[in-house]
């Protein structure tokens, strides 16, 4: 069973091995979508080249994850999960499923920690809320030895606060 800590920050910013990228289900070209969240926080610091690596991936399955390099980013890879349906929504098996699939690709790829989003919250529509609650369940009974972190995003604090 793993040990999942839920973090408030920015996803980017954790000393994991991998993240997870919420992503779509890849049926649109990347270079059309406009850079939102995470998958636009990606872009920013990381680069265009996981997207790249993704789309030779072709459509993925909802709740299905595929992996790919980090780009300029510091990890040792970004697995995306397609936790969203092509109306942009996720539900609550997309979002259980992304959750199983990541866990899994960091298994098999021997990753010692990773850190998710909250997956099909935000642009899937889904409440923060219970997003977090499903995604505690579905990940506290995955077997997985590393660190699990689920981040929820907050903006760093400017020095005149």
């Amino acid at each position: 069973m793993a040990n999942v800590e839920v973090v408030q920050g920015d996803l980017l910013d954790q000393d994991v091995d991998v993240i997870v990228n919420a992503w779509n289900r890849n049926i649109i070209p990347w270079w059309l979508l406009l850079p939102q969240g995470v998958s636009g926080a990606i872009k920013r610091r990381g680069g265009y080249a996981p997207f790249r690596e993704l789309a030779k991936h072709g459509a993925i399955p909802l709740g299905e994850a595929v992996l790919t390099g980090a780009g300029k980013l510091p990890f040792k890879a970004i697995i995306h999960v397609a936790g969203i349906s092509m109306w942009w929504r996720s539900s609550e098996r997309s979002v259980r499923d992304s959750c199983v699939n990541a866990i899994k690709l960091a298994n098999e790829h021997a990753f010692g920690s990773i850190a998710f989003p909250l997956i099909g919250a935000g642009t899937g529509g889904g409440s923060a809320h219970q997003v977090l609650d499903m995604m505690k369940e579905e990940l506290s009974r995955a077997e997985f030895d590393g660190r699990v972190v689920i981040v929820q995003f907050q903006k760093p604090k400017s020095s005149r606060d």
